[in-house]
């Protein structure tokens, strides 16, 4: 049977466990004006593991959108796990729709890489989508250009890519390539990371990356790209 839960009694949800200290140390940490409840991933991913199970997919869009819509930081947060699922059924694109909506409204790397942590999952599913986030790369927005490398790492994680995984790997390193004479520290921290993910699958291809464009990037994104090499 589905759940009937209405936004009002999701934030309730949210406020019983909110934590007033750790809230105030949250703010603190993200420095972006928002309210913050306090309340521990863990117990977000319970909430939001519970919420997918019960709703439907159009209750859980809708849910999605309105905790969205309160600005709270941890409602977000839920906003994008209850979003998080490998295969949606019967159709995703109202997913893929809402995520990216969502996009151009990123302030902060949290929220962002917890909506690009469920948009992972529909990119692999289908990577004619990344015709869209491609045009990410060139915005002038620091978290939207730094979403198109984010929401691919589900690129780097495989071993044994097929055809169309291998060329999309190839072209999202391209990207990265454009990325390196860009100084600022997310969009560098993100080409390490892309980078230092894919080096535990194939670590040819970082190696390759390092040498042609390693001199660009700032050391700290070149030490972190070659983490696991090193090792």
């Amino acid at each position: 049977m589905a759940l009937d839960l209405s936004l009002d009694e999701a934030l309730d949800a949210l406020r019983d466990r909110a934590d007033a200290d750790r809230a105030d140390g949250m703010a603190a940490y993200h420095k972006v004006d928002r309210p913050y409840l306090g309340v521990p991933n863990p117990v977000l991913n319970d909430l939001a593991q519970e919420w997918r199970r019960a709703l439907t997919l159009d209750d859980r869009l809708a849910l999605a959108s309105a905790l969205w819509d309160t600005n709270i930081h941890e409602a977000r947060v839920v906003a994008a796990k209850l979003l998080t699922q490998a295969r949606i059924r019967p159709d995703d694109a109202q997913v893929w729709w809402l995520l990216c909506s969502w996009v151009p409204q990123f302030d902060a790397w949290a929220i962002a890489d917890h909506v690009c942590m469920a948009g992972q999952r529909r990119i692999m599913a289908d990577l004619s989508r990344l015709d869209e986030v491609e045009a990410w790369t060139t915005h002038e927005d620091l978290w939207t250009k730094r979403a198109a490398l984010v929401i691919t790492l589900g690129l780097t994680r495989q071993n044994h890519p097929n055809a169309a995984e291998s060329a999309a790997r190839a072209r999202v390193l391209g990207w990265a390539a454009g990325y390196v004479a860009d100084n600022r520290w997310f969009i560098q921290k993100a080409v390490a990371w892309w980078l230092r993910d894919l080096s535990k699958h194939d670590a040819q291809a970082t190696r390759s990356f390092l040498d042609t464009h390693g001199e660009q990037m700032r050391s700290f994104a070149r030490k972190e790209a070659a983490k696991y090499l090193d090792a």
